[in-house]
């Protein structure tokens, strides 16, 4: 079997304390150190050119904080915070964070981190595996996950999209085709100017709409063509 190896990031405005967790990093045989940053906006500058598993991150920086750089970057590595007082474990956590560390890092509670890391990256590849292909949105503040199979339309509302899964809808803030690019032109199509459906989901369709369950569509009159050609090939 293989073993599974973490690439990771260390953010963080003290050398002292990057340098300390560096040296745990190297002498871990699951993590593989991939960069170390003082700041939030170098990070998000690397992290859009390589893909990175967990990153130790600091809270308290100058400029944009730990959270703020969450906030700004599509990807959604784990995250392990560190910081010298316990005031922000609440709202790490909301940022759905793995560990909270408070400086100095104990070596056992590091190894501890690790561990729950390595776990939560299991479960995320199976539940990957098993449910394909996702995309993240911001919704509410908070970076979601939508796995494609499972987003049946997006309907335009202004300045927002609506995005309507099998199990519930949300709303987020894009235009409609922006979120055009970013999904699969095998499995989706524009068929208005309101709306984009999930090739897959589609049951019925004329040439006026299409019918998703007990869900109906408009179909725009020069979009027909285009539908019929896509589900022949999907």
């Amino acid at each position: 079997m293989n073993k599974t190896v973490l690439n990771c990031y260390v953010v963080d405005d003290s050398s002292i304390q990057r340098l300390a967790i560096v040296k745990m990093i190297e002498n871990h045989p699951n993590l593989n150190l991939l960069g170390e940053f003082s700041n939030a906006i170098e990070t998000k500058a690397a992290i859009k050119d390589q893909e990175v598993d967990l990153i130790f991150l600091d809270v308290e920086m100058p400029i944009l904080t730990g959270f703020d750089l969450l906030d700004d970057i599509s990807a959604d590595p784990g995250v392990i915070f560190v910081a010298a007082q316990t005031t922000y474990a609440f709202k790490a956590f909301e940022y759905g964070a793995i560990d909270y560390l408070q400086k100095p890092i104990n070596k056992e509670r590091f190894l501890t981190a690790i561990k729950r890391a390595l776990q939560a990256h299991k479960l995320r590849t199976e539940l990957t595996e098993d449910r394909g292909e996702f995309i993240f949105v911001k919704s509410n503040l908070k970076k979601r996950k939508v796995y494609l199979k499972e987003l049946k339309y997006i309907q335009a509302l202004g300045d927002y999209v609506k995005l309507i899964t099998e199990e519930d809808s949300f709303v987020v803030l894009s235009t409609m085709k922006s979120f055009e690019q970013e999904l699969p032109k095998s499995d989706f199509l524009r068929i208005h100017k309101s709306y984009i459906v999930n090739l897959h989901k589609i049951e019925k369709f004329n040439s006026k709409t299409v019918e998703l369950n007990s869900e109906v569509l408009p179909l725009s009159r020069n979009r027909k063509t285009d539908l019929v050609e896509a589900l022949s090939q999907s």
